[in-house]
Parts: structure tokens; sequence; C-alpha cells
């Protein structure tokens, strides 16, 4: 089936608050047909976010109806996952059209019964990106004996870029040849490769086991696998999804991600030195394994491009370690550095 995406994102059409949906225009951007945001209607996705081309934005998802689409993604991911009225407005009208419904939000779109039993008529499909495993799977240790290195993406914060940084470096590594996998844990990352597990849905106890059991589903033949990262250890309301993910793929190296000129995370808490918190996960890795990282990949969209690529410079020098925006900048070095790493792991 060509599908065809109209992408929900009512008052929520930026450059983050749109995750899901913005890493589908970029990617994917001759599936996306429009995105329904009233704030923003009457405007391009390239005016809006910067990339996308002409992507049209439109008010209501009747207005999306001209663009034929057969599906209908939640692109935002609010605080909560919670569907408003509105939201559920727009879905009831695209469930009556026939369109399906892709959901990553933590409420489960096919637990509501207005909307499972419309759907059921209407023979449309609803996809819960975020419903975890059933059964759960609890750690076994299985990273003692893994036979290929694993890299997972953190940052200082939610909504940093881990998910867009893991991607990118999967296309880069594949296009050198190297047999890598990209292991999806949130609702972008399941819904752009196919498979993963949405770790914070998952009860506590079994997070470690879920991205362990993902890892270990991997081909024999694996190079390197490249984990998606989710939250920020120093974020009050996300640190426990990060430590489980850290504690469940064991990472061997990592990325750090962080954007220029942020104040304060999404808790509106002050952030540590960008040293400390990199060493923050580096100490939590010394009972099990040694891991280092490997670079830092910066969220410069706010920043004119001389002053990016400055900021960048400053901080290759100040860390020692390859810094650039993948998006803008491209990461030859990042990616030389990884493949050596790759090379030397045993």
């Amino acid at each position: 089936m060509c599908k065809r995406y109209a992408i929900l994102a009512i008052g929520a059409f930026d450059y983050i608050e749109n995750k899901t949906g913005n890493m589908l225009i970029r990617n994917r951007p001759g599936e996306v047909v429009s995105v329904i945001d009233p704030e923003k209607a009457g405007q391009t996705a390239q005016q809006v976010l910067g990339w996308g081309g002409d992507i049209p934005c439109v008010a209501t998802f009747s207005d999306s109806k001209e663009f034929s689409p057969t599906h209908l993604v939640i692109g935002a991911a609010p605080q909560g996952g919670t569907l408003n009225d509105a939201y559920r407005t727009e879905i009831n009208d695209a469930i009556r059209t026939g369109c399906h419904i892709i959901s990553g939000m933590h409420v489960f779109l096919n637990d509501d019964e207005e909307l499972s039993e419309l759907a059921e008529k209407m023979n449309v499909t609803i996809t819960d990106l975020r419903r975890p495993p059933d059964p759960p799977h609890f750690p076994k240790g299985s990273w003692r004996d893994r036979k290929f290195p694993v890299l997972l993406i953190v940052g200082s914060d939610c909504d940093t870029g881990k998910m867009t940084t893991a991607w990118d470096l999967i296309k880069s590594l594949k296009k050198r040849d190297r047999k890598v996998e990209f292991v999806g844990t949130g609702q972008t990352g399941i819904l752009l490769s196919g498979k993963g597990v949405p770790i914070d849905a998952v009860v506590s106890d079994f997070m470690a086991g879920e991205i362990e059991y993902c890892l270990d589903q991997l081909p024999d033949d694996t190079e390197l696998a490249i984990v998606e990262g989710q939250g920020a250890l120093n974020n009050m309301l996300y640190s426990g999804v990060t430590l489980g993910l850290l504690h469940g793929c064991m990472p061997d190296f990592m990325i750090f991600t962080h954007e220029p000129g942020r104040e304060v995370d999404v808790s509106g808490h002050p952030f540590l030195d960008l040293k400390d918190l990199m060493q923050m996960h580096i100490d939590l890795m010394i009972p099990f394994k040694e891991s280092s990282f490997l670079g830092l990949n910066y969220l410069t969209v706010k920043l004119h491009d001389e002053l990016a690529m400055e900021t960048c410079n400053s901080a290759r020098d100040r860390y020692g370690l390859p810094v650039t925006d993948l998006i803008r900048f491209g990461g030859k070095e990042m990616v030389e550095t990884i493949i050596k790493a790759m090379d030397e792991w045993s």
C-alpha cells in the first residue's frame, strides 16, 4: 500500500513539539501530503521548519481530504500523552473518511471504545506505537556475551535530537557498507524502522529487559547497534527511562546531544556543565563495563550558520571529541571516529 500521511499537530507544528511528524517530513517527504495545525494554516513545511518543501499546512482534516491521505499520524507528543477534544474531532473525521490512524500517545486509541468501534465499522486500522510488549521480558544479563558493540544516544534534555542523531548515523554508516542496526525506543523510531520497543510505556522492572531483548534479536553479523535514547539522566521528569535504557543496552559507546543556548531543561531546571553530565553516564557504567563518548551532536537550529559552526568548533576543542550538527554540517569526523571504535572493539 502506498502510504500518504497527513500529520496531526494542532498547536504543535514547530521544530521541537512535532517530533514524529517532523521526522517523517525530513526522511519521507514524498509520503507526507499535509500537516494539520490551524495556527500554521496557509504556510508550508519549508516556511515553518526550514525543510519539507511545499507540504501544505491546513486547518482541519477535512482540508486534507483533497490530498487523499491514507494515514493520519499524530505528530506531536504532549506531556502525559493525553487526547484532547480538538485532536479527537480530527481523528473521528479521519476514521469516518476511511483513513488509518497511527498514534504514539500514552493513551491507547484502540482502548477508546468510541474510536475503536468506529474504526471497526469503517474497516480502519488504529496503530498504537506506544503499546508495550505482552508478555514482558525481564533482563537476563545477556550483554556479557554480546558479539557486537552498542552505541547509545544520550543527551542533556528531552528534545535535543537523540532520535535524529541515531537515524542519521545509521544512514551514514550504511552508506559505508557497514552492517549496523537501529533500535527504536520511541514512537518515531518505531514508526520509521518498523521495529523497537516504546521504552517509556514499559513497567519499570522490565525496561532493561525489553531493550536487552531487542538487542538479542539482531542478526549475528551485526557490526554495531545504535539505540535511540530517551529523556535525560539529569531531567527529574524522565530520568527513570534514561537509566533503564542505559542499563538495558549496556553501551560500549555513547554520543551526547545538546541544544546550545538552552538554559533550563523541560522541567525548568538549570543544566550542569556538559562535562559533568557526560561523566555521570560514564560513572553509572563503571560497575559493569568500560564505556566512552565518541562525540557530541548539537541542535543548532536557532543559531545562524557562522555562530553554529563556531559553537561546534569551540566544543570540539573543549571536549576533545567530534562535535557537529549532523543536519547542517554532516558528520564525517564523527562517523570516522565511530568506525574506528567499531573496528577496534573486541
